[in-house]
C-alpha cells in the first residue's frame, strides 16, 4: 500500500456511476452529511444530456480554508461504472484511493503501483439481501456511501439522521437503505485500515451556512422581489429555475383564504413566445421574467430589441451552457457574454449581472427588476450551470421584509391631472429615462408602444433627426446606468503589486485559491471581480493602476476581454486571457498556471 500523508478535511471524493441508477441520493448523502460535520463542502455534477445510460460523476470536494472551485485532483475515486473504470484510475492522484465492485474481477492490466485499490464486493453484498433487481441497483449505490462513511471517518450518527429526514413520510425506505449503509459500512471496518490518512474530521456545525443551488435560489429572489409572472420554454440548464419559481408561488402567492393562485406560469410555445409574454406582462405593469440558456436568447432577440427601443422592462435569466449551437447543454462555460451585451439588431446595449454564487443569484434577482423597471430596458442576468444545477454552500439567505419593489418613473392618475400633456419619450430629468404609464389607468396616459421609427412623442416618424433624438437619448441613460448596477468588489493583494487580475462570475472562487497559491510563490495580484455591465468606474480605474491584468474566462474567445477593450480603447497591451472552455467548472490550477507561465515569459524577455 503506497504511503499517504495524513489530510484532515482537505480532499476531492469522485464518484463515477452510470446515469438513471439513483445515484444522485446517494452522493446527496455524502454531501450533506460531511456538511453536518461542519466541514466546508462543494459538490459538482457531471452528467450527460441524456436521461439514461450514460457516464455520470460527482465531485465532492471538502476543504477546511474554503476553497470552492474545482482542484482539478481527485483523492478518492469510487469506480462504479466499468466503461469508465480506465479514465477513472487514471486521474486518482499519487497515492490516493480507488474504491470498485469487486464481485467481478477487473483486467490485469487496470492497476496502479502508485495508489491504493480497494475492492468491495458491492453488487454480491446487496444481491444477498435485497431482491428486485431495481433495489439492487439502487441499494448498491447507498452500499458505497456505507463504505465511505467508514472510510472517510463520516458520522455514522449524523447518517441515519439524514436518513430519516430524508424518508420522514417512508420509513420502510428508511430501514432498507440503513442495511444498505450498514452493508457497506461493516465491510469496510471488518476488511480496511479504517479510516483512511484522508479524512473527514468534525468541525463545528456549519451554522449560518446552508446548502443550496443558484437556480433554487433565484426562484426564490423572483418571489421575493415582487415577481407573479414566469414565461418559459424548457431548456437546460435553466429549467429548474422556474420548477424553483412556482413551487416558491404555491407557498407565498396562493391566497390562505381563497386558494386562489395569484401568479401566473406560461409554458410557451418556444423561446420567443415567451419573450413576448414577458414583455407584455411588464407593459401592462406586472413583473415577469423568463429562464432561458443561450439558445433561447438567440431565438428572443427579436423581443429583445423591441422592449430596448420600445422602453419597456423585462428580465431575462441565462443560465449559460457550452455552445455553439446546441453545442453540450449538460456542460458549463461563461460564453454568452456578448451575445447577451448586445443582442438584437441594430444599437443596442443591455445592462447585465454576474452572479458569483447562489447568494449573489438571490439578491441579484431582486435588483435585477428594481434596474429593468428604474431603466426600463431589457436586463440580463448571466448565471452558468456551474452556479446554476450544482451544490454551493453560502451563508443563509436574508429576507427583508421592509423591502419595497422600486417601480421607477411610473406616473399615475393623480400625477397625470397635473400635466398639460404626457409626453411618453421626453427626458425631463437629463438621465435619459423618461416617464412611463400603466395601460387601462388614465386615458390621458395613453401612448403607441411602437418598435419602429418614432419621436419623443411616441408617434411614427421616418424623420433622421426625430429618430437620432431618441436614440440618442439612450446612450445618456446608458451613463445613468453605471451610476445604478453593482459595484465591482476590490480585493487588494498583501502587498503593493504592479498585477491584477479580473473575473466574473463562477470563476471566482478559482481566482480566490489561485491568488492564495500565487502569493506563496512571491506573485501578489490585486482582484477585481466585475458584477455588472455597464462596467462601474472602478473597473476602468484599476485597469489604469495595473500594467499588467490577467482576464480570467470560462469561454474560447475572451469576450469579457473584448467587452473591456471596446469601453476603454487604450488598455489592449495590458490585458492578457486567461481562459478554460472545455465545459468543466474552471480549476484554480488553470489560473495558477495562466498567471505563472505569463510572468515566467516576461522575465525571460
Amino acid at each position: 500500500m503506497p504511503a499517504t500523508q495524513s489530510r484532515i478535511n482537505d480532499f476531492v471524493l469522485k464518484i463515477a456511476t452510470v446515469n438513471g441508477t439513483g445515484s444522485a441520493s446517494a452522493n446527496g448523502l455524502l454531501m450533506k452529511a460531511l456538511f453536518r460535520m461542519g466541514v466546508p463542502v462543494t459538490g459538482k455534477n457531471l452528467f450527460p444530456s441524456n436521461i439514461q445510460g450514460l457516464p455520470t460523476w460527482y465531485e465532492i470536494r471538502a476543504n477546511h480554508a474554503c476553497y470552492m472551485s474545482r482542484s482539478g485532483q481527485v483523492d478518492v475515486m469510487v469506480a462504479m461504472n466499468a466503461q469508465t473504470y480506465q479514465k477513472d484510475l487514471e486521474e486518482v492522484n499519487p497515492g490516493g484511493f480507488l474504491i470498485y465492485d469487486s464481485t467481478w474481477p477487473r483486467e490485469t492490466t487496470l492497476h496502479r503501483l502508485d495508489i491504493t485499490v480497494l475492492g468491495v464486493p458491492l453488487a454480491r453484498l446487496c444481491n444477498e439481501i435485497f431482491k428486485t433487481a431495481r433495489t439492487r441497483i439502487l441499494m448498491k449505490n447507498v452500499a458505497y456511501v456505507g463504505v465511505l462513511t467508514a472510510l472517510l471517518n463520516i458520522d455514522l450518527d449524523g447518517m441515519r439522521s439524514l436518513l430519516e429526514e430524508t424518508f420522514a413520510s417512508k420509513p420502510k425506505l428508511v430501514e432498507s437503505n440503513l442495511e444498505a449503509i450498514m452493508l457497506g459500512y461493516d465491510y469496510a471496518a471488518e476488511n480496511f485500515t479504517c479510516p483512511l490518512p484522508v479524512r473527514a474530521e468534525t468541525m463545528g456545525d456549519n451554522s449560518g451556512n446552508i446548502l443550496i443551488n443558484g437556480n433554487e435560489a433565484i426562484g426564490l429572489g423572483c418571489v421575493y422581489a415582487g415577481a407573479t409572472v414566469g414565461a418559459w420554454y424548457p431548456i437546460t440548464p435553466s429549467t429548474s429555475v422556474m420548477d424553483s419559481f412556482t413551487k416558491y408561488c404555491e407557498v407565498f402567492r396562493t391566497d390562505p383564504e381563497t386558494g386562489d393562485k395569484l401568479f401566473c406560469i406560461i409554458q410557451a410555445e418556444d423561446e420567443l413566445a415567451a419573450a413576448g409574454m414577458v414583455v407584455g406582462a411588464n407593459w401592462v405593469g406586472a413583473r415577469a421574467f423568463t429562464p432561458t440558456s443561450g439558445p433561447g436568447i438567440s431565438l428572443m432577440s427579436e423581443f429583445i430589441g423591441f422592449a430596448y427601443y420600445a422602453e419597456i422592462p423585462s428580465v431575462f435569466i441565462n443560465v449559460q451552457r457550452v455552445g455553439p449551437s446546441t453545442g453540450m447543454p449538460t456542460r458549463t462555460q461563461q460564453s454568452d457574454v456578448m451575445l447577451c451585451a448586445y443582442a438584437s439588431h441594430g444599437d443596442t446595449r443591455h445592462p447585465i449581472l454576474f452572479p458569483a454564487n447562489p447568494h449573489e443569484c438571490f439578491e441579484m434577482a431582486v435588483t435585477i427588476f428594481d434596474l429593468a423597471e428604474r431603466l426600463q430596458t431589457p436586463v440580463f442576468m448571466l448565471s452558468d450551470l456551474d452556479i446554476g444545477m450544482n451544490d454551493w454552500m453560502i451563508p443563509e439567505l436574508a429576507w427583508d421584509d421592509s423591502y419595497r419593489p422600486d417601480r421607477g418613473k411610473v406616473l399615475g392618475p393623480e400625477e397625470l391631472a397635473t400635466m398639460e400633456r404626457f409626453i411618453r419619450y421626453l427626458d425631463v430629468d437629463g438621465d435619459g429615462i423618461t416617464y412611463r404609464t400603466l395601460p387601462g389607468e388614465d386615458p390621458k396616459g395613453a401612448y403607441f408602444a411602437r418598435g419602429s421609427g418614432h419621436n419623443r412623442y411616441g408617434a411614427y416618424t421616418e424623420d433622421s433627426d426625430a429618430y437620432q433624438d431618441v436614440i440618442d437619448r439612450l446612450l445618456v441613460k446608458w451613463e445613468t446606468a453605471k451610476l445604478l448596477v453593482p459595484d465591482a468588489v476590490l480585493s487588494k493583494a498583501e502587498r503593493p503589486t504592479r498585477l491584477g487580475i479580473v473575473a466574473y462570475g463562477s470563476s471566482d472562487g478559482a481566482v480566490i485559491e489561485a491568488r492564495d497559491r500565487l502569493a506563496e510563490q512571491g506573485i501578489y495580484l490585486d482582484y477585481l471581480r466585475i458584477r455588472a455591465f455597464p462596467f462601474t468606474r472602478e473597473v476602468e480605474n484599476f485597469l489604469q493602476e495595473h500594467d499588467s491584468v490577467f482576464v480570467v474566462e470560462q469561454n474560447r474567445d475572451a469576450q469579457m476581454k473584448s467587452l473591456l477593450m471596446l469601453e476603454y480603447n487604450d488598455i489592449a497591451d495590458r490585458l492578457v486571457s486567461i481562459l478554460h472552455y472545455n465545459g468543466m467548472p474552471i480549476p484554480s490550477e488553470c489560473v495558477v498556471t495562466g498567471v505563472s507561465t505569463h510572468q515566467d515569459s516576461e522575465v525571460a524577455a
